[in-house]
């Protein structure tokens, strides 16, 4: 079974989205909250497989209470479900650790597969906002870039410990929550930052994390 905990600020809306999760085969139902600071205190208790998270919502944003889940539950995957169309919501959950972003005017039938997609661990994102990424991602892409300014494969250029900490940068981590995850110092975490972003020609950190989802860091591969 898939357990699954929904945060939104709407009342009907999650009342409907209940009622489709706990219909559907193979998925339990753990329960809602009202705002991010609440989805952070109920995945602790409940400990879902994957959040259903809204990105505006009173007291805490999804963004970040995708971030403080992430930091918190690894292992809990989390699928933005929104009316937000824009950009930086769009990369901000990405960079904070989310796996799929879906608009509120998908069918019960895609959020379901949805469900199940990031559960087992693939990402999904809804087609018009997957061309923001290919955009986003086409500006730093290798075949227009500098030659040999982003090599085929990374590992002949960055350390497997710099590897770790770009992967850990794609999923929104902090330079103090990269260090704790990797049992490393934070200022040790900015040395290998610096020396991976000098490396590969990075211009900042939200390039270095665009990066690192197109190639597959963000699935740990």
């Amino acid at each position: 079974m898939i357990r699954v905990l929904l945060s939104d600020d709407h009342n009907l809306f999650r009342e409907g989205i209940a009622r489709i999760l706990q219909d559907a085969p193979g998925i339990e139902f753990v329960g809602c909250a009202q705002n991010g600071a609440e989805a952070v205190s109920k995945a602790k208790e409940h400990r879902p497989d994957v959040i259903l998270m809204d990105v505006h919502m009173p007291v805490m944003d999804g963004v970040k209470a995708t971030q403080e889940i992430r930091s918190m539950l690894p292992e809990t995957k989390i699928l933005m479900l929104t009316v937000s169309e824009n950009d930086e919501d769009l990369f901000g959950a990405l960079r904070a650790g989310a796996r799929g972003y879906l608009l509120k005017n998908t069918t019960s039938q895609n959020l379901i597969e949805g469900v199940r997609r990031i559960a087992a661990g693939d990402s999904i994102i809804n087609p018009g906002m997957a061309a923001k990424l290919v955009d986003q991602f086409a500006a730093i892409s290798p075949e227009t870039s500098t030659p040999n300014k982003y090599p085929e494969n990374i590992t002949e250029e960055i350390t497997p410990r710099e590897r770790d900490v770009l992967q850990l940068v794609a999923r929104g981590l902090s330079n103090k929550e990269i260090g704790q995850e990797l049992n490393i110092s934070p200022h040790t975490v900015k040395s290998h930052l610096s020396n991976t972003m000098e490396k590969l020609g990075f211009s900042g950190r939200v390039e270095a994390a665009a990066w690192a989802i197109r190639h597959g860091l963000l699935n740990g591969s």
